[in-house]
């Protein structure tokens, strides 16, 4: 019996076809039983490698040297665009003075983010896909619903003019089939659209499913992300039935009084897929807010930290060093800032890439694959807090190099596309000489600022115009001033600000009304704050040096 292909038999040895299997080739993948494996070795080739079945397809295979073909290629030349290299190769004089890294730690990491990939495409933009798709539907199954109920008024219209008006009204009402067609030509052109990309959606996670059983390195660290361009959603499409406007009656103008038929009208609205924040039901705020765990950052003072994917969390402090750890606390990547002091804040962008800004120099940096590159380089003015927003820009708080001014400035890519200083009477939104301006975009697109020495939350629509203002809220067991650092929004659109010096966090509704605060879990001094896909909420306690994970949502 087959033993690939029979779901009744137990796993068979591939050699004999009788004895059960025990042990797996990783190299040749062939399934052995004990007495085979003498056998299968016995050709003399040192690349066998023999493991328990259970064990199987551990190995990774690594490609071949180009330049040594008896070895293999366990080496990335960081300074050679990443080519695979071999240990002969790193002694070569051509790879002198040459940074390596591990393909197994390269492969890896490219194999977590794939799967982080797959994720988001299962459970974030495949349905996403889904809700646009059946929106179209629902406005197919009502088509016919809204063209009798434009039928039936031009029918009404048509009995009070009698006899000679049938013929007009028969006109017309082929007029309205002919623009029905339309409409469902239309709506099913788009609805054709979206099953398009919602069967490259399906091919892509087949493909990526294939590259989590594959082990061979080449092409899983090949593989090009799709997140991109899947993340680019079609426009949203409305088209608005028309209208009969009924006239009144002038036997000599029959047609062009019995009334008009409004032409078919399509409106588009953006249609923006958020990858950091995930649709999710409506959430209940805890009484009792729970600790879950606490990282030691080893900074003496901590000022943020943001949030990479379902295990990992980056974070700064007094040092030059940005470290990533996991939720275990163990310290999994560390990255310097050239100019030898700390940053002034961290970002996460829509491909995992870590950013920060670094005051001294006056740049905002991103970090691809281990290597540092100049983004945006400002002139007079420094860069403070940075946002990644749910379509892919960078927003960046900035102070004039005279510490008069600030402002926030929205990027794409390296591109200026906005600045936001002033509220409609020309007063400046933000106060002149902190560096302390947290930022953040809530699921609204309103932009929302935590000015530390102005004492105030500023929020402001996607078009940079004031909406309001919260100073803090009145409460016997808060007896500090109000002073805002850290600020992020959940999956309900709230607002949630630390506030230092009263050792709690803030919580707000999207229009800025108090809903409470959190003030239990020990938290002393807290700073910066994050939340994940699960509005899991992590806090930065600037004093100690220490990063918690709250759970603060049913």
């Amino acid at each position: 019996m087959d033993p690939h292909s029979s779901a009744q038999d137990v796993h068979r040895c591939e050699l004999c076809e009788t004895a059960i299997l025990h042990s797996y080739c990783d190299f040749c993948h062939v399934n052995l039983c004990k007495p085979c494996v003498v056998d299968h070795i016995s050709d003399g080739y040192d690349k066998h490698k023999i493991v328990p079945f259970g064990e199987r397809r551990s190995t990774l295979i690594y490609p071949k040297c180009a330049t040594h073909s008896h070895k293999n290629c366990d080496l990335q030349c960081k300074n050679c665009n990443n080519i695979f290299v071999c240990s002969s190769c790193t002694a070569s004089e051509t790879h002198k003075g040459h940074i390596f890294v591990e393909v197994s730690e390269v492969y890896t990491t490219k194999k977590n983010a794939i799967a982080d990939e797959a994720n988001k495409i299962e459970n974030l933009i495949s349905p996403t896909y889904e809700e646009i798709a059946l929106d179209l539907e629902n406005q197919l199954a009502n088509l016919d619903g809204g063209y009798e109920k434009l039928t039936t008024a031009m029918s009404k219209q048509g009995e009070q003019w009698h006899r000679e008006i049938d013929i007009v009204v028969n006109k017309m009402k082929t007029e309205i089939s002919e623009i029905k067609v339309k409409h469902r030509d239309l709506l099913h052109k788009h609805l054709d659209e979206i099953k398009q990309i919602q069967a490259l959606i399906k091919q892509t996670l087949l493909a990526i499913e294939e590259i989590k059983k594959s082990t061979e390195v080449s092409p899983t660290i090949e593989y090009s992300s799709k997140i991109r361009e899947f993340s680019k959603l079609p426009p949203k499409v409305k088209v608005t039935l028309p209208t009969f406007l009924p006239k009144p009656l002038d036997h000599q103008k029959l047609y062009s009084l019995f009334g008009q038929i409004t032409p078919l009208s399509t409106a588009t609205e953006e249609n923006v897929l958020s990858l950091n924040k995930p649709n999710t039901s409506s959430r209940e705020l805890l009484d009792e807010p729970e600790l879950v765990a606490t990282i030691q950052t080893g900074y003496k003072q901590v000022y943020n930290v943001t949030y990479l994917n379902e295990d990992c969390v980056w974070t700064f402090g007094s040092t030059k060093d940005i470290k990533c750890f996991n939720m275990k606390g163990e310290l999994l990547h560390t990255v310097s800032n050239k100019s030898e002091q700390r940053p002034n804040d961290i970002a996460v962008d829509g491909d995992g890439n870590l950013l920060f800004s670094d005051g001294k120099s006056g740049t905002v940096n991103k970090v691809n694959n281990g290597q540092t590159e100049e983004l945006i380089r400002l002139q007079g003015w420094k860069p403070s807090k940075l946002c990644v927003t749910s379509n892919g820009d960078l927003l960046v708080t900035m102070y004039s190099g005279d510490k008069t001014q600030s402002k926030v400035v929205r990027y794409s890519g390296s591109t200026k596309k906005q600045t936001i200083q002033f509220d409609d009477e020309g007063k400046p939104l933000y106060s002149g000489n902190s560096s302390f301006k947290y930022i953040t975009e809530n699921r609204n697109h309103d932009i929302c600022v935590a000015d530390n020495e102005a004492r105030a939350l500023v929020v402001v629509n996607e078009d940079g115009k004031l909406r309001w203002r919260y100073i803090g809220h009145p409460s016997v067991t808060k007896n500090k001033p109000f002073k805002p650092c850290g600020i992020t929004t959940d999956s309900q659109s709230r607002i949630l600000t630390t506030d230092g010096d009263n050792h709690c966090i803030h919580i707000l509704d999207q229009n800025g009304q108090f809903l409470r605060y959190i003030d239990n879990c020990n938290l002393e001094y807290p700073s910066g704050l994050c939340v994940d896909n699960n509005d899991n909420l992590f806090v930065s306690e600037h004093f100690k040096g220490n990063v918690k994970k709250i759970k603060f949502l049913r």
